[in-house]
């Protein structure tokens, strides 16, 4: 059910991160690639020309809710690694975190809170005498670092005792009906934190948008302290705005791309429900265009006179021609080369034309390895050319035509658990239409030709299919999704009345979920669900690469990868009829880019044409680790077999950027 044409990119991701942290020049702290082991820089050597000092808090209280915050609010802290020329340059960088490190203990809740700085042996308050600080700085040019202490005493935290929220067009406050509770989030007693308040004020402002009003907007936030009592009052004034629905949408920025096909991959119409959820997916479903770099949504700052909000989208275009080329190598399977060409505009309306080739060392079936050029073979080349063509939005609508050519020479296996060699010449016709963002279906014809090789025989073979697909997927990220649900299914009859010389059907479904434990997304639960199967023919009248396999990184990892299914003759693994796999995973993030996620897999292949479980369903568990970075998680995956077969090796690597599903 997975496709993996690069084999043994594990191995090569391992080398090249191994060549990364080694490379010439580079410090020790390289090899702290995910920040933990890291600690506090040094300070700059002592200079006589220049003032570099060391930053310690000393904290009285809760230092766990207070220190951060004052980090991100010093310049002290921030410039910590530009040393000052003078010792009034120092006074003055400390002078200045008065104001901001002072709203930062604040807004922790702590409003008798005390701050003062204590340069050398030279105290410096607000207000006071910074002479004396600045003589006792300069004492260590030269010599030594200058000891900057960061003195605070937080004092008690202040609690909230009443919170109002109240109607900029009535002057009274909000029934329970009309704005919830729980929207607010605050209660007597809770903290009287500026962070909290900014967040309930943000939460009772989306809950009024959400509710279809574009223009609801805070007025005023009013918060009262009471110093000897030690507690705060706070009163927002919200203007909740009119219900409206969406208005006009006008697009621009289109100069070689037809508008319409922009407009084909928005959903919202006028009239429609205003909805900010609705404009979030129109975005990204225009970012699904390739000829197109950016998008923008733009409201209008008031209705029209139909009492509907105008929308403005907003988009530039990419450079149109893309080229590309890499050079792999693998431990397992040797060199390879990948190279293709794209034209993401060919004939103004987004269409795309993508050619792509790959050229790799196909294994060889009996176990032996290719030790130096002299043993190369032709036979021991394996390579895929394709072509795609997609036509978005014909005539405007929201249809697509997708077609695709395809000519493959592949050997698999090479090991104990044997393989089989193909090579074909495939094509493919689709009309693909868009119900929404999310859900699409799509249908037409298959054409491959063919000729497939393994221990059961050799099947020469012409097919002829009318393939039909549907896909959902409602996730918020591609390569780490936090909620929703994923889906995709497909269904090939390949009838002997169009031609086909196997008569079989062969059927696909995918499901996937995510489930996010908290509002941070920091404990995410996730599953996937794998099944296939194909109907008619025998086993061993099935070309070998139309049959189904399990086992690999995206499949039952910890086991090599399609060395699960069935087995013939010597004992090599043949393929099945049917597929049944299922991953479960518990993601969890340690901090904002490290996370640990541990993982259970089970699957296998089988010789029915559903899973029978005479073949044992395989299993495994593994720990992997992630480094979260802006285009997505780095993924490492250790995995063992929970119950393996004799030669299954007792543990196994995978790495590769993005979820393991």
């Amino acid at each position: 059910m997975h496709l993996w044409p690069w084999r043994g990119v594990v191995s090569l991701s391992v080398c090249l991160l191994a060549g990364a942290l080694m490379l010439p020049g580079s410090s020790a702290q390289a090899f702290d690639l995910f920040g933990l082991f890291g600690k506090d820089e040094e300070p700059p050597a002592a200079s006589p020309n220049a003032l570099p000092y060391v930053l310690t808090y000393d904290i009285s209280g809760d230092r766990k809710a207070v220190e951060q915050p004052l980090k991100d609010a010093s310049q002290l802290y921030s410039l910590r690694q530009e040393s000052p020329l003078e010792g009034d340059s120092l006074v003055r960088r400390a002078q200045a975190d008065f104001g901001p490190m002072l709203d930062a203990l604040w807004g922790s809740g702590y409003y008798n809170a005390t701050l003062a700085f204590q340069v050398g042996n030279a105290s410096l308050t607000l207000g006071g005498n910074s002479i004396a600080a600045a003589q006792a700085a300069e004492t260590y040019r030269g010599r030594a670092p200058v000891p900057v202490r960061v003195v605070v005493q937080t004092g008690p935290l202040f609690t909230l005792r009443r919170i109002e929220v109240d109607s900029a067009t009535t002057g009274q406050p909000f029934s329970p009906q009309t704005l919830p509770s729980r929207i607010i989030g605050l209660n007597p007693g809770d903290p009287a934190r500026a962070a909290d308040l900014r967040a309930a004020r943000a939460r009772i402002v989306d809950y009024f948008r959400s509710q279809s009003r574009p223009l609801a907007k805070a007025v005023s936030t009013e918060p009262i302290v009471f110093h000897p009592a030690r507690i705060m009052d706070v009163a927002y004034t919200i203007d909740p705005g009119p219900v409206a629905s969406f208005g006009e949408i006008a697009i621009s920025g289109t100069e070689n791309v037809d508008p319409a096909v922009v407009r084909s991959f928005i959903y919202i119409e006028p009239g429609d429900p205003y909805s900010p959820k609705a404009l979030a997916d129109t975005r990204k479903s225009i970012g699904a265009i390739q000829a197109l770099g950016s998008v923008r949504i733009r409201e209008a700052e008031a209705l029209d006179a139909n009492g509907r909000l105008p929308i403005f989208v907003e988009v530039t275009e990419r450079k149109p021609r893309v080229i590309g080329f890499s050079a792999r190598y693998s431990t397992i399977d040797g060199p390879a080369l990948h190279g293709y060409w794209e034209h993401r505009n060919l004939f103004g309306g987004a269409e795309r034309l993508r050619l792509e080739s790959d050229l790799f060392l196909a294994p060889r079936n009996d176990g032996t390895r290719i030790k130096s050029i002299q043993d190369l073979e032709p036979s021991d080349l394996g390579g895929r050319f394709s072509a795609s063509f997609m036509k978005p939005a014909l005539g405007g609508s929201r249809n697509d035509l997708l077609l695709d050519a395809l000519v493959e020479r592949d050997r698999t296996g090479g090991d104990r658990y044997g393989g089989y060699t193909s090579r074909f010449v495939n094509g493919t016709a689709f009309i693909r239409h868009r119900f929404s963002d999310t859900f699409s279906v799509q249908a037409g014809a298959q054409l491959q030709k063919g000729q497939s090789s393994d221990v059961l025989g050799k099947i020469d073979y012409f097919l002829m299919g009318l393939p039909a697909s549907l896909s959902y997927d409602s996730t918020d990220r591609p390569l780490d999704p936090t909620r929703g649900a994923r889906v995709t299914a497909s269904l090939t009859p390949f009838p002997s009345f169009l031609g086909s010389t196997v008569g079989m059907t062969v059927g696909k479904l995918e499901a996937s979920t995510y489930y996010s434990l908290d509002e941070d997304a920091r404990y995410i639960l996730a599953g996937r669900i794998g099944l296939g199967t194909i109907l008619g023919p025998e086993l061993d009248e099935i070309p070998a690469n139309f049959r189904f396999f399990a086992g690999g990184g995206g499949s039952v990892r910890g086991y090599r990868y399609r060395s699960l299914g069935p087995q013939g003759p010597f004992g090599y693994v043949v393929g099945g009829r049917s597929l049944l796999e299922a991953s479960f995973e518990a993601r969890i993030k340690i901090t904002d880019t490290i996370g640990i996620v541990p993982f259970f897999d089970a699957g296998n292949a089988f010789e029915s044409s559903y899973p029978d479980f005479k073949d044992k369903l395989r299993m495994s568990a593994g720990l992997g680790l992630r480094y979260y970075t802006a285009i997505g998680p780095i993924r490492l995956d250790i995995a063992t077999p929970l119950n393996g077969r004799p030669g299954d090796k007792p543990v196994s690597f995978y790495v590769s950027i993005g979820q393991a599903f």
